[in-house]
């Protein structure tokens, strides 16, 4: 059994900026969070700031900011209420719940590593009482029962969003590799859609014995695609294609205001902006010199 790196592993895994960037000083972070969310709250459209935030957070890798990001909406003080954020237990877990939702689809986007990473910084930052209302049950296991079901999410979801190219793009990510379109499909369905039952908001309440605790709407699953392929940059044509996501989204059925809101070319407009917003902060302090490594 190996129990240690060789010395020169070690060593080596010191080289190519192995640590995360560091997280913009707290009161700037703090300034853009509020600026963003007033927005949010003037456009009825708080849910989709705490997808879009926590999406953007896990996309440029800045785990510290995930704290930072609990810490203001789980406000103690009077000042940090008046600004709207959570100000009781119900909310404060629902908000929970819809950011851990949110990062758990980002790994459609960004990648495992990322979203373990945020997670990591979120889940430690959050008060014992908050993570133990949290659920703790996976709704996502496949069997043989629910495997047809969740594959034909997914490939709804895919026309939602590709039509009327679904078709064509499927075959073409297909011949790339036989599995690879499998994949995708079976993502969809099992991750980037939502869950069956009922969507929640950030203005709902929650608790452990919330069934539908965190499940995001399908406007929502495209404010996830477009944050992450926003932040991530260079992705141009995943980004485009999910930004047509969202505004096919406004023919979806029995969609709330705000995701029909979400859906206006306005909504998708302040969706993009409000990422550009958050990652130009975040990513401010990533021309400060670093520590150089001596071999």
């Amino acid at each position: 059994m190996v129990k240690h790196l060789p010395p020169a592993v070690k060593q080596l895994l010191t080289l190519r900026n192995p640590n995360p960037l560091p997280a913009p000083v707290d009161h700037k972070l703090r300034s853009v969070l509020t600026k963003t969310y007033r927005s949010a709250v003037d456009r009825n459209a708080t849910t989709a700031w705490l997808v879009l935030t926590a999406c953007a957070l896990t996309t440029v890798n800045r785990p510290p900011t995930m704290a930072q990001f609990y810490n203001f909406i789980r406000p103690s003080d009077a000042d940090s209420r008046s600004l709207g954020a959570s100000s009781s237990f119900g909310e404060i877990v629902n908000k929970a719940a819809l950011v851990r939702e949110a990062v758990l689809k980002s790994v459609i986007f960004v990648g495992v590593p990322r979203a373990i990473l945020s997670f990591a910084a979120f889940n430690e930052a959050m008060d014992p009482d908050v993570r133990a209302a949290l659920r703790t049950a996976s709704l996502r296991d496949g069997t043989p029962q629910n495997i047809d079901e969740t594959v034909e999410r997914g490939k709804a979801l895919w026309r939602s969003i590709y039509r009327p190219h679904d078709e064509k793009l499927h075959d073409k990510l297909g011949s790339y590799h036989p599995d690879f379109i499998s994949f995708i499909i079976q993502s969809y369905g099992t991750v980037l859609s939502p869950l069956p039952g009922a969507t929640r908001s950030a203005l709902d309440l929650s608790g452990r014995d919330d069934p539908h605790q965190g499940n995001l709407s399908r406007a929502q699953g495209s404010v996830v695609g477009i944050a992450c392929l926003r932040a991530e940059e260079r992705v141009v044509p995943q980004l485009t294609s999910h930004v047509f996501g969202l505004l096919k989204a406004r023919y979806e059925e029995n969609q709330s205001p705000e995701d029909e809101w979400l859906s206006t070319d306005e909504g998708t407009e302040w969706v993009i902006r409000t990422v550009d917003d958050l990652v130009e902060v975040v990513r401010s302090e990533d021309a400060s010199p670093r520590p150089q490594v001596k071999l």
